[in-house]
């Protein structure tokens, strides 16, 4: 699909879709839980779909309801005491690294025979640090150099050990998977834990489901920071009912809109109380000079004088395009560091950020695992090509409120994966898109 924006400042009021990253982990934990759970989640996209289809595959009921899902957990029986899954399941993760990451741990523990199949692109995703640690926990692999991947053997508890500087969903995927193991376990990770917030929304997760867990922080014999999760033997619990946060991620687009237009954005269904890290969002955009205010049901963010910024995006990777797009047309020098997380989504994203950006006149270089963008008021429009990444298209469609002619995107349909309505929602903040069919 190719998208055609006339350029045109956004400005208006836009609903939240709900958290992607919370949906995946409710979804999963409710699946696995001792009783019905009833989820509301208003809204969904490819990578939630692709976790329903896998737990779905191993014995889960999750049936759509109004404004969100009924889930009954996964059909098991009993055997010698241990939980066994439905043998045979073929799990098809699609596009989504998270459930992929997520699944493939808690297959493992649930002594699954199964086969994890998807994309060309996400069997090229790293994924051996975790399946390394699976193996050494009793698993066993049939093509752990991609997808499909087969899995076979249950997991059993212990110690396992990661290095900080792996995809936090490694970490997240073990502890969904840890209440799920016939005794106590620890996951120890060494050095400074990037993209650490994302962790705390499993956390949060797992304590709504009555899973508690242990932190210690300390340092190894070496001197190198170490934090060590404990997880007692136990299992999921049902709230009885759990509601999914409006998606900051997502949100950041609308909000950097904001920033690059002539009047203010406001995303309802947003709370600044909330525990995704890229609620940072609002704090980034401001030292870049636009205003905002927030309330505790939504985030309002209007143009003012921007300039550019140096910052530390270890931590909030997925808002780095947005980002991208308001420092393309901020005065001076923007510096993001801790880009490295990005070499490994979709697509190369600080790749793909830079030459994209660039097609549509923005001045904008890779030095390492930084991106250095140098603004200029007003961008020239173009044609560029997703990636099939759909912030690389989210980011564009951002960029185009301040190109001089209009902006074409290829693959646009890329959104999807995360965010089905946003040229809808692009129209409804006053947008000038047309979408067609190739």
């Amino acid at each position: 699909m190719l998208a055609k924006i006339s350029p045109k400042p956004l400005s208006g009021t836009v609903p939240a879709i709900s958290s992607k990253s919370m949906a995946h982990r409710i979804i999963i934990a409710a699946a696995l839980a001792n009783g019905v759970t009833r989820v509301a989640c208003d809204t969904t996209c490819a990578d939630i779909d692709a976790t329903i289809r896998c737990l779905t595959a191993i014995g889960a009921k999750i049936d759509p309801i109004d404004g969100g899902f009924e889930i009954h957990p996964v059909l098991k029986s009993l055997e010698h005491g241990i939980l066994r899954a439905l043998a045979g399941a073929t799990l098809d993760c699609g596009e989504s690294g998270s459930t992929l990451r997520f699944m493939l741990p808690v297959a493992c523990a649930l002594g699954a025979d199964a086969t994890f199949v998807g994309s060309p692109r996400l069997g090229e995703r790293p994924i051996a640090p975790l399946t390394d640690e699976l193996m050494a926990a009793g698993c066993t692999f049939q093509g752990a150099a991609g997808l499909p991947l087969r899995t076979s053997g249950r997991m059993r508890a212990g110690r396992f050990e990661l290095p900080g500087n792996v995809s936090s969903q490694y970490i997240s995927g073990l502890l969904l998977a840890a209440p799920l193991l016939d005794g106590d376990t620890q996951i120890a990770v060494t050095g400074e834990i990037e993209s650490r917030p994302y962790i705390g929304l499993t956390l949060a997760v797992l304590n709504a489901f009555g899973v508690k867990v242990g932190i210690e922080e300390g340092a190894t014999p070496g001197g190198l920071p170490l934090t060590v999760f404990t997880i007692e033997r136990q299992g999921f619990r049902t709230p009885g009912a759990i509601a999914v946060e409006g998606d900051w991620s997502n949100a950041a687009f609308w909000l950097s809109a904001g920033a690059l237009g002539r009047h203010s954005v406001t995303v309802r269904g947003v709370t600044p109380s909330s525990i995704q890290g890229d609620r940072a969002i609002s704090a980034a955009l401001m030292l870049f000079g636009a205003k905002g205010q927030r309330n505790a049901r939504a985030a309002t963010v209007r143009p003012d004088n921007i300039h550019g910024i140096e910052l530390d995006v270890r931590d909030i990777p997925d808002l780095v395009p947005a980002l991208a797009a308001v420092a393309a047309c901020a005065e001076g020098t923007t510096r993001f560091t801790g880009c490295s997380r990005l070499r490994i989504k979709e697509c190369d994203r600080l790749e793909a950020i830079a030459t994209e950006l660039g097609k549509l006149g923005a001045n904008v270089r890779v030095d390492g695992d930084a991106l250095v963008i140098e603004g200029r008021d007003q961008l020239d429009g173009g044609r560029v090509n997703s990636r099939n990444d759909h912030r690389i298209a989210m980011m564009a469609a951002i960029a185009a409120v301040r190109c001089a002619s209009p902006v074409e995107i290829e693959g646009a349909e890329a959104v999807n994966k995360s965010y089905p309505l946003f040229f809808e929602h692009y129209r409804l903040l006053g947008g000038d898109v047309e979408l067609i069919d190739k």
